[in-house]
Parts: C-alpha cells; sequence; structure tokens
C-alpha cells in the first residue's frame, strides 16, 4: 500500500513529464542542427581566424574547452554515480555513515584544482607572451586612436617616398605622447595619412557602420593604441584578439592578416553613452591597393597625424618599460 493511500506511486507523472521534456529537448536540437555547419564546431563558437597570429589563440581556446570539458564529466560522473548507487531506496539505510578527514580526498580536491589552474596558467602565460612580443622593425605601424564616440587612424608610412621629410628622429607633435621606445621604430620618413571616423559613417561597399581600416595581407602591422579622453578596446572580432585603448597609457601588438576581406571591429569596453556606435570595419587587401590607398588618402588631403592621446610630461611618456 502506497503511504498516500493508493498503489499507484505520485511519481509516475513526474517521470512523464520529465521523459516528456527530454524528448522536445532532442527535437528541438536536433532541428535547429539542421541550419548548423559542422565545420564551425571545432572553433567551439569562436570566428574563423584571419591573421597568423589567431590560431594561437583558437588552439588555446579549444585546450581550455577540452580541459574543462573532461573534468565537468569527470564530476557529472561522481554526481551520476553517487546519486544511483547511494541512494535511499537501494541501500535500505536512513542515514549513511558520515566519514570525516579522509586525508586522502582532502588532498585529492586541493591538489587537483591547483594542477588544473597551473597548467592553465603556464599556456596562457605561454601564449601571452608570444602574442605580444613585437620585432624589431615592423613593416607598417599604425596608431589606433579611440575617441567618444568613433576611431582615428593613424598611418606612419613614409607615403612621399621620401626619407627625410620629416626630419630622421623627428617625431611629429601630435605623436608625441607616444613612448620613445616605439617611435624610435618609426620607419624614416614618415609624414603619414588618417583617416578620422564619425558614428553615423558608414562603410560604402559593405554599408557597415563607422570608418575602414586598411591593412596589406601578409605584411606584419604595429598596432599603437591612444585614447584622447576615456578608456576603449580595440577589438576586430575574427583576430580573436582585443586590447584596452587607455588614456595615459599606450598597449601595443602585432599581426600579420593573412586573408582578404573586410571584418567587423568594435569598441568592447563600455565609454559612455553611445559606447555601442563605435564600430568600425577593417578591409585586408594586397600590399599595392594598400599603397594605393595611403596614396588616396594623401590625394584628398588627409595628410599628417591626428593628436595621439592624452598630454603627458616626458617622465610619465616613458616611466613604463616593455618587458615583453
Amino acid at each position: 500500500m502506497s503511504p498516500y493511500g493508493s498503489d499507484r506511486s505520485p511519481r509516475r507523472p513526474m517521470r512523464r513529464k520529465l521523459l516528456q521534456a527530454l524528448t522536445a529537448g532532442a527535437v528541438l536540437a536536433t532541428a535547429t542542427g539542421c541550419s548548423y555547419n559542422w565545420q564551425d564546431f571545432p572553433r567551439l563558437g569562436m570566428p574563423y581566424p584571419v591573421t597568423e597570429e589567431a590560431p594561437r589563440i583558437l588552439s588555446l581556446w579549444q585546450g581550455s574547452w577540452a580541459a574543462a570539458l573532461i573534468t565537468g564529466i569527470l564530476v557529472w560522473g561522481l554526481i551520476i554515480w553517487s546519486v544511483i548507487f547511494h541512494r535511499r531506496s537501494r541501500t535500505k539505510v536512513e542515514v549513511p555513515p558520515q566519514t570525516r578527514y579522509n586525508m586522502p580526498i582532502e588532498a585529492l580536491y586541493t591538489v587537483v584544482p591547483l594542477i588544473i589552474v597551473s597548467v592553465l596558467f603556464y599556456f596562457t602565460a605561454r601564449d601571452e607572451s608570444k602574442l605580444l612580443a613585437l620585432t624589431p622593425k615592423p613593416a607598417h605601424t599604425i596608431n589606433v586612436v579611440g575617441y567618444q564616440w568613433s576611431w582615428g587612424f593613424n598611418y606612419i608610412e613614409n607615403v612621399d617616398g621620401d626619407a627625410v621629410t620629416p626630419k630622421a628622429g623627428e617625431v611629429p607633435k601630435e605623436l608625441a605622447s607616444i613612448p620613445d621606445r616605439f617611435t624610435k621604430d618609426f620607419p624614416a620618413g614618415a609624414e603619414g595619412v588618417y583617416t578620422k571616423g564619425v558614428p553615423g559613417e558608414r562603410n560604402p561597399e559593405t554599408n557597415n557602420p563607422g570608418p575602414t581600416l586598411y591593412l596589406p595581407k601578409g605584411e606584419k602591422v604595429r598596432f599603437i593604441l591612444s585614447s584622447n579622453d576615456v578608456i576603449h578596446s580595440f577589438w576586430v572580432v575574427p583576430f580573436l584578439f582585443k586590447q584596452d585603448v587607455i588614456p595615459g597609457h599606450t598597449n601595443v601588438f602585432e599581426v600579420t592578416p593573412s586573408q582578404e576581406g573586410t571584418f567587423v571591429g568594435k569598441c568592447a569596453e563600455l565609454c559612455g553613452v553611445d559606447h555601442s556606435r563605435m564600430l568600425f570595419n577593417v578591409k585586408v587587401v594586397s600590399p599595392e591597393e594598400y599603397r594605393a590607398h595611403l596614396k588616396e588618402l594623401a590625394e584628398k588631403g588627409q595628410t599628417g597625424f591626428l593628436p595621439a592621446g592624452i598630454k603627458q610630461t616626458d617622465p610619465a611618456r616613458n616611466a613604463e618599460v616593455n618587458k615583453l
């Protein structure tokens, strides 16, 4: 006789509802997967990488997921094993034996998490040092200027081909906030050209909002990030990489674009009321088309540079030492 006064168990409706829910979930997952490209599955939600450096980031992402999945399977397995084999209806024991101060188990759940964190830290630190390493003389240098609420791009290039304009070692006043350890790598005669965006601007080819940054395929580009007001974050989505743009501090990284096309970029740091409009485009083209674009900017009169960051004293500007 059931304690509820009937032979019918009250658990049956619940089991029936659970089975129906699992069936519906399986159907939903199967139906939504029909339009999914299974070639994208190994990237685990990451976009297709378009730089030579991005696969290293993708590999770190995949490794982290693999470690999390293995850990999850182990934890879920132990939970399910305990639920099935130590349930009260199976053992007929009201209160099971209580175990205290089991040193092997306590050591296990202390040491294992430390090992997991240490391994993740090692691979993260290894890849970070590689991704932030700088070459002595990059092929191209671009100063990215963030401001409320758009982006400016200073192409620090010798556009006219004259190596004596400006004078060797002379840094334009607009770029005076950039530390000396980066300005020393500017190419000779880099008079430069620039692009300045506004929130309502759109790419004429794709109609994507924001200004367009041109990059040459197969050639290393150094990005020097500076801000004229608040903290922003420079994020080109298929680069699989982003870095903060901080007033009074200069962040630098390098990439080598490996695929032509137009890609989406955005600010990834809440920077004010129009943060959502801080969008831009990155157009990777052939080196020849890249140089032609620079000359086109010069012909439009967009020569020189935009102010790169807030003013700083020399001691403050050169206080930080690049340890990478």
